[in-house]
């Protein structure tokens, strides 16, 4: 038996990269996952592919700055599994046209709009189940830009990020009285599609060099499986060879 079976937690971002990593992973641990994001067919194949290896997990697809949609979908899930034990907040984007000379109003918004509303309506729509349960694990996941800003990612997301880490530290400051926990996990260079939006794409030999997103589904399934009175706030991850470092 794993040490999540009998929890649920609900996944957004879980249609590939690290959302797809944790969500196996904590379907390994036994948790039921239910599983968020645009795409509606990767979200499934996700799904299909924990049901095939044993776990429980359902698809909820949505776009996480539909806030009403985020409600309608905790709620559903809270009424079906009897609550919401974890959420893992894990949507987000950048844009290629990043700088600051560069990125347009439109796209500044887009950034700010799904990395830091989208995982706020999703801390908004889970928190009166956790509330009502006594306890709960939030995990927003931030980036190694929420901590030190760079050329490299850009205003909009640095900004967006940072953002996060602000969140997390407000939802400590606030909930914990109430048994509800949050990690600001602050990953480095992870090998995901992501990577593609950047004006120059990492090449193979860089990206071999990199996180993996199963090193961030363990990651966060170990955040999800200490013990209720251990607050893990932050979480900063990166690869043994990082390019914020070596300047490469």
């Amino acid at each position: 038996m794993g040490k999540l079976e009998g929890k649920t937690a609900w996944i957004t971002g879980g249609g590939g990269g690290i959302g797809e990593a944790a969500a196996k992973a904590l379907a390994a641990s036994g948790a039921h996952v239910a599983l968020s994001g645009r795409r509606a067919a990767e979200v499934q194949r996700v799904t299909a592919e924990i049901q095939a290896a044993g776990g429980s997990a359902e698809a909820a697809p949505l776009d996480v700055v539909d806030a009403a949609a985020m409600k309608a979908t905790a709620d559903g899930i809270a009424a079906r599994r009897g609550g919401i034990d974890i959420h893992f907040a894990n949507a987000g984007v950048n844009v290629r046209d990043r700088a600051v000379a560069e990125v347009s109003a439109e796209d500044f918004a887009r950034v700010m709009d799904v990395n830091v509303n989208g995982v706020m309506y999703g801390v908004i729509a889970v928190l009166p189940h956790m509330r009502r349960a006594g306890g709960g694990t939030l995990i927003l996941t931030s980036s190694w830009a929420g901590r030190h800003v760079s050329k490299l990612t850009g205003p909009a997301y640095s900004a967006s990020k940072h953002g996060v880490v602000a969140m997390a530290q407000a939802i400590n400051a606030e909930e914990g009285e109430h048994g509800i926990r949050c990690t600001a996990l602050m990953p480095g260079e992870v090998v995901t599609p992501i990577l593609q939006s950047r004006p120059q794409p990492p090449s193979e030999a860089d990206m071999a060099k990199m996180l993996k997103a199963e090193d961030l589904g363990e990651t966060v399934r170990f955040i999800a499986e200490a013990p209720m009175h251990v607050c893990l706030n932050e979480v900063l991850i990166s690869p043994t060879w990082n390019r914020f470092y070596t300047g490469r």
